[in-house]
């Protein structure tokens, strides 16, 4: 994505007054839980309570957001089996699994470079610290 690219999106959300289809997409997919779910739906299907215990820390009223917003965007896909008790399985479409690896090489690359980011944070910390003594 080039300079002009980000520019692009921010002036069409600005003209519009809300957000550009490119920024919400991304918004969806790069939240909070939005990164755990696919990145869980991944792995397998799961049924809610499970890949509410899988994720943790999650409220149910949050992650029912989360599926309906990823599977609005055709992200997921929510199987309701007509049994009783009822039986629901989210899986991931597709577009749902090609979104999860772009979101897994992030995950990954952010696990790798941890380190650096923690050393960086600390010099920054400690440069503030110096110059707010001073």
């Amino acid at each position: 994505m080039t300079v002009s690219k980000v520019r692009q999106w921010a002036e069409s959300s600005a003209a519009g007054g809300g957000m550009c289809p490119q920024r919400l997409i991304l918004e969806h997919v790069t939240s909070r839980w939005g990164v755990l779910v696919l990145l869980a739906l991944d792995e397998r299907s799961f049924r809610f309570g499970e890949l509410r215990r899988e994720i943790g820390g999650v409220s149910e009223k949050m992650l029912t957001q989360t599926l309906q917003t990823l599977e609005r965007d055709g992200f997921v896909h929510r199987d309701a089996k007509p049994v009783i008790p009822p039986r629901v399985d989210y899986t991931l479409t597709g577009l749902g699994r090609e979104a999860a690896g772009r979101v897994r090489e992030l995950a990954e690359w952010t696990e790798r470079r941890t380190a650096e980011v923690a050393a960086a944070r600390q010099r920054y910390d400690e440069v503030r610290a110096s110059g707010s003594s001073s």
